[in-house]
């Protein structure tokens, strides 16, 4: 009988219920910062009657906040609105940045952060315009009013992207983990589909060579050797068709296995984990035989996921060439690289890598470069580059 396989769920679905319920927290947690400092700093500098308009503005600002991830752009386009008309008809030290801070957080994570920075800018300018009548009182208060405004949105926009940043990464490196895991399965299963298949020949060959000897002088017997083996048979093809049915699970399904033409995806998804990699590629690709260009694409993958786990890096470099007798591939990074080799562990992405490239008889190396880790492989092929 074959052991009881499920490919592992994605980690991601897991995240996604917790990210949900923790954005959620985020966002009442910044609703209520907005709302408690507003009106507290509209109190502190001498507002009598917050519910002028100090209180609706902080409770509009606030309740936009409650639908901030869905709708980035559209709350801050309706907090910067209300900002303005709040200044236009109310007298306020309340600076024009600070009180959308959570807002211009949260735009500057999304794609659109040119019209974040845009939408900022002129509210900057705005605000230098109005506030134009201190400078004949307090030139060093307007400079720090106007320069304090700008750095404040530097710093919001910065931490926005900072903080997509890292959500990237982590999204990565949680669906490398995930396909480790089930392709660690997937090996467990094809051991298993390896020895059924081996064992199920060499019962049914003994029962075939027994019907083959009995089957002129017993065919009795003859014909219960020949029924043992369509049981066996039988039986493996069940064990079979439930270890297949869970190699076809999963994002991998029955999909091409992803090659050199897959690199271009491998770095853009590294460009979006916030790491600056750039791809070079010398000769023809496409003439690499399969083996080996899937086993390219499994080294540069391992290698780039190590750098954004392990290393710290934010430079990365791939270079794949094709040559008359073989394919090279190396990946280095600026990340912590020990010239003295010390640090440097043989982890089962190492070890999965090197093992890979010697059943393809090449050679694989890893350790420390001048500045940062180094993996280079080179793998045997047939054929010419030309």
């Amino acid at each position: 009988m074959a052991a009881s396989h499920t490919v592992p769920e994605p980690a991601s679905a897991h995240r996604s219920s917790q990210a949900r319920q923790t954005g959620w927290i985020a966002d009442v947690a910044f609703a209520v910062l907005t709302v408690v400092l507003f009106v507290a700093v509209a109190l502190a500098t001498g507002v009598r009657n917050p519910w002028d308009g100090q209180i609706p503005l902080a409770l509009f600002l606030g309740a936009l906040l409650l639908v901030r991830r869905r709708w980035p752009m559209t709350v801050l386009l309706l907090s910067v609105a209300a900002v303005f008309a709040y200044h236009l008809t109310h007298w306020s030290p309340a600076g024009w940045i600070w009180p959308v801070a959570a807002a211009y957080f949260t735009a500057a994570g999304t794609s659109r952060v040119r019209w974040v920075v845009g939408v900022g800018v002129a509210q900057l300018v705005y605000s230098a315009v109005d506030a134009r009548w201190i400078i004949g009182r307090n030139l060093t208060r307007y400079l720090i009013h106007t320069l304090g405004e700008g750095a404040l949105l530097a710093a919001l926009v910065a931490a926005g992207l900072a903080y997509a940043a890292a959500q990237r990464r982590r999204d990565l490196l949680g669906e490398v983990e995930y396909r480790a895991r089930a392709a660690e399965e997937r090996l467990s299963v094809a051991r298993e589909v390896h020895d059924i298949v081996a064992h199920t020949m060499a019962v049914v060959g003994v029962h075939l060579n027994v019907a083959a000897d009995t089957l002129r002088e017993e065919p009795a017997e003859a014909a219960a050797a020949l029924r043992l083996a369509q049981d066996v048979r039988n039986r493996a093809m069940k064990d079979l068709n439930s270890l297949i049915a869970v190699l076809r699970e999963g994002p991998a399904g029955t999909a091409p296995q992803p090659d050199v033409s897959a690199l271009g995806a491998l770095v853009a998804d590294a460009r979006a984990a916030g790491l600056d990699v750039t791809l070079r590629e010398n000769g023809d690709l496409s003439t690499i035989p399969a083996p080996a260009s899937v086993a390219v694409h499994r080294i540069v993958q391992e290698a780039l996921a190590n750098t954004l786990r392990h290393s710290g890096a934010t430079t990365a470099q791939v270079a794949v060439g094709r040559h008359p007798r073989s394919v090279t591939v190396e990946v280095t990074d600026n990340g912590k690289g020990d010239p003295t080799g010390g640090g440097i562990m043989d982890g089962n992405g190492l070890t999965g890598m090197r093992e890979r490239v010697r059943a393809l008889g090449g050679t694989l190396t890893a350790g420390p470069a001048h500045q940062g880790f180094t993996v280079r492989a080179e793998i045997p092929v047939a054929g010419s580059a030309e």
